[in-house]
């Protein structure tokens, strides 16, 4: 009984002791917020530094042009001022220059949008073709699928047309009286012959007995590119060419 009196006394006392203590005396419990942080190492960051733009160089642009061609595909190509270079008619395979409009020397006669073609699908002419685009465009048809066929391998293979006559302000045969040519339009083109890589010439007027299979597939293939055909076999006018054009007839194409 004592012993429990004894320490309920001394609780007492303590309670007493702590109430009398100053509020000055007091310290609050260190906010969390400002304990330092342990000291960290600093990171480097290594930025690499602006390209000097003004030693950049843009890539070459390629040539589409040559990448269809290597791929075998036609390439529209526009049509430029009379004596710009290159591709003509809108067709990247026929080679020549714009030509400005021929004025007519007689009535029925004169060429308006003329070129002249000085190569077809890379075979060179004997002479420049100045022929209006759509014999130029059908000329291009008839040298890629008839006669480089024709001609094969013989010899290497086709390697120039020879060219007779193109445009020419004159009636038809050169006889007085007559109408006026195709040529005398620019819409007629007179071949004389083939020659070949080795430097052989095969001749429409030779050919046609020493060469004829070659020479009447030739002749044959032009029909129906052409509105007109006439080969040595037409009558004695045609004997050392084969004359085509694009005149177009209700009947049909004309090809004998």
């Amino acid at each position: 009984m004592r012993a429990g009196l004894a320490a309920l006394v001394l609780s007492l006392l303590a309670g007493a002791a702590l109430a009398e203590a100053p509020l000055s005396s007091w310290r609050p419990l260190p906010n969390p917020r400002s304990v330092a942080a342990p000291a960290v190492a600093p990171v480097t960051v290594q930025v690499p530094q602006a390209a000097d733009l003004s030693r950049l160089r843009p890539l070459a642009k390629p040539n589409l042009t040559r990448l269809v061609a290597m791929s075998g595909a036609s390439v529209p190509v526009k049509t430029g001022k009379p004596g710009a270079r290159g591709a003509v008619c809108g067709m990247a395979g026929i080679t020549g220059v714009t030509i400005p409009p021929i004025p007519a020397k007689a009535k029925g006669c004169g060429l308006e949008n003329g070129v002249k073609v000085t190569a077809v699908s890379g075979i060179p002419l004997s002479t420049p073709a100045m022929i209006d685009c759509a014999t130029a465009r059908a000329l291009k048809t008839w040298v890629d699928e008839g006669i480089v066929p024709a001609v094969g391998r013989k010899g290497g293979g086709l390697a120039r047309l020879e060219i007779a006559a193109s445009y020419t302000c004159r009636p038809r045969n050169n006889q007085k009286g007559a109408k006026i040519s195709e040529h005398g339009r620019g819409r007629a083109l007179d071949l004389a012959g083939v020659r070949l890589a080795n430097g052989e010439v095969i001749s429409v007027l030779k050919g046609w007995k020493s060469e004829p299979r070659l020479m009447k597939a030739v002749h044959k293939s032009a029909c129906g590119t052409f509105g007109t055909v006439l080969g040595p076999k037409s009558d004695r006018f045609h004997q050392d060419h084969i004359h085509v054009d694009t005149a177009r007839y209700r009947s049909g194409s004309y090809c004998r």
